[in-house]
């Protein structure tokens, strides 16, 4: 069985870790390289750096951020926010990214998705899907949240793994910075119809949060911020209550 990933994310707007609710009302959550080596050190299995504004604001990826921060890290690091060229790719993974997290310009160019699993190999590519309910029914938003699509998230996360998405990276808006609980529901509905892995994100508040997205959820990551930005929850003790619950978790 594969074990459950812990991942801790840095929102960044200006050159600062910023954590919202329902991305809106952003408030300052700290330095992000001072983060990212905590995280590190504490047991993180990943770590995802988001530069929310990036897209919004028609410009690319803080790479020097990126580097300064993967200068300090032994783990996993996935880098998103305003990529939308195997060029772009190429400078992040150069600057010391694991992996990139596309979500805009998937949606505006979804061949985009087949060029960069092509020249980079999936392993690297995740799709970061924003999805809102609306009546009752998930769609897909870009731009930090800010624009509606459209498309239904149920075909566009199968949609992405057929064009060669190695992972899915998938926010409740709904959920968002509320501490209410991941939604458990939609997690679960993407979980079964992809074959490739799903990180779930937005709405954790509690240890049973995290139990509840990898067991009826079916997530094979949970992915959180505040709660370890302000050190609400411990990344160490989540994983000790996750084995006691019979989680299999990285010690």
């Amino acid at each position: 069985m594969l074990t459950k990933r812990i991942i801790p994310c840095l929102d960044i707007k200006d050159g600062r870790t910023v954590k919202g609710v329902n991305f809106e009302n952003l408030i300052d959550a700290g330095n992000p390289v001072e983060l990212a080596q905590r995280y590190a050190e504490e047991g993180a299995d990943e770590l995802v750096f988001l530069d929310i504004n990036a897209t919004v604001e028609g410009r690319k990826t803080l790479v020097a951020l990126v580097k300064e921060i993967a200068a300090h890290l032994n783990i996993p690091f996935t880098v998103g926010g305003g990529i939308s060229s195997k060029q772009d790719v190429s400078e992040l993974l150069n600057a010391g990214a694991d992996k990139i997290s596309i979500n805009s310009s998937a949606v505006r160019n979804p061949q985009l998705v087949d060029e960069l699993a092509l020249e980079f190999g999936s392993q690297c590519i995740v799709v970061a899907i924003d999805t809102k309910n609306i009546n009752h029914t998930h769609y897909v938003h870009t731009h930090g949240g800010r624009k509606p699509t459209d498309i239904q998230t149920f075909q566009w996360a199968k949609e992405v793994t057929q064009r060669g998405a190695g992972e899915i990276l998938l926010t409740s808006m709904d959920a968002d910075g509320t501490k209410a609980g991941f939604d458990v529901s939609i997690t679960a509905q993407i979980s079964k119809a992809v074959s490739i892995p799903v990180i779930a994100s937005g709405g954790a508040g509690s240890m049973k949060d995290f139990s509840e997205v990898f067991t009826n959820g079916k997530a094979d990551a949970a992915l959180a911020a505040s709660i370890f930005h302000f050190k609400e929850i411990a990344i160490r003790d989540l994983k000790q209550y996750l084995y006691e619950q019979n989680i299999s978790v990285r010690q």
